[in-house]
């Protein structure tokens, strides 16, 4: 099963963290290749790529939009305002969704800075 760490806030504007797991069916994406799974569509208003140098920190902030946040290289780790903090790295997968609320920290804590493709979903 693949998942996605998701970052959220309550009502009370508490962010948490959890893993989301991911539904895969198979579909001929690209055929006359074999059926691959695949997810189903998601909208996507644009993407950025984006460099964060070693040593970076993002003080207690919320996400500027909903984002899906896909790791590439480096090292960091996120905090909700719960106080529960997760390790980011190649490979995490991060759903923002604390658009709202006291928000979370993000910070590099590699030597090597973070490469991050950020992809802005709708509200």
């Amino acid at each position: 099963m693949v998942s996605v760490l998701r970052i959220w806030a309550d009502e009370e504007g508490e962010s948490h963290l959890e893993d989301v797991d991911l539904e895969f069916a198979e579909q001929d994406f690209v055929p006359p290749a074999p059926p691959v799974l695949i997810t189903s569509p998601e909208a996507a208003s644009g993407y950025v790529l984006a460099r964060v140098a070693p040593g970076w920190h993002g003080d207690w902030h919320t996400a500027p939009s909903r984002e899906l946040n896909v790791y590439i290289s480096g090292e960091g780790v996120i905090e909700a305002s719960d106080g529960e903090s997760r390790p980011l790295g190649p490979g995490t997968i991060l759903l923002a969704e604390d658009t709202t609320g006291k928000g979370h920290v993000s910070k590099v804590t590699g030597t090597n800075e973070v490469f991050v493709v950020v992809v802005t979903l709708p509200d």
